[in-house]
């Protein structure tokens, strides 16, 4: 496999894994320090963008159907093998514990002084007023999700194009038969 493909899936794996730690750092005690950072959630999805989109692109361009995408995968060395799957395994965890977690309130802001979220009970919609302590549990929600499903993106964004680079790898060792 050629060095653009372990870059490019290095990278997109190490901004997963960051976005799951910063995800699991959300559940420490105490106020979470990237609450209002904003420009953190625009760049994650900017990057994520760019490193998806172009991961499935290569993945496309390999032409294999979904059994040839998993046994190149499955040729990658172990440890890397392992490090994709405990952390896509840690990622879709914080994922499920996040989402059940939450209850029914999300989007908290502070209006006036007062600290407000958004409530999506079923017939029951709509912005309701809520304690601070319950506005930094509703924020730390939130951004571990904002966090966390990103992260899961990202590594499988580099499980699209180490899978590709292990294919485009195979298909260089073929030699054609006419050729001979």
């Amino acid at each position: 496999m050629g060095w653009p493909f372990k870059l490019h899936g290095g990278v997109a794996a190490g901004l997963g894994a960051v976005l799951l730690l910063l995800a699991t750092l959300t559940w420490l005690p105490g106020a979470l320090p990237l609450t209002d950072v904003r420009w953190l959630t625009a760049a994650s999805f900017v990057s994520l963008f760019l490193a998806f989109a172009s991961a499935l692109v290569r993945l496309v361009l390999t032409g294999a159907d979904k059994h040839a995408i998993w046994l190149a995968f499955r040729c990658l060395p172990g440890k890397v093998q392992m490090a994709l799957g405990a952390l896509a395994l840690w990622g879709v965890v914080l994922t499920v514990f996040s989402t059940a977690t939450e209850g029914n309130l999300q989007s908290a802001e502070v209006r006036d002084g007062r600290y407000v979220a958004f409530d999506t009970t079923p017939y029951a919609r709509g912005t309701v007023e809520i304690s601070q302590s319950r506005y930094q549990d509703v924020l730390e929600s939130d951004q571990r999700a904002v966090l966390a499903i990103p992260g899961v993106l990202f590594l499988g964004a580099a499980y699209a194009v180490l899978a590709a680079g292990e294919l485009r790898r195979a298909d260089g060792a073929v030699v054609p038969s006419d050729v001979a």
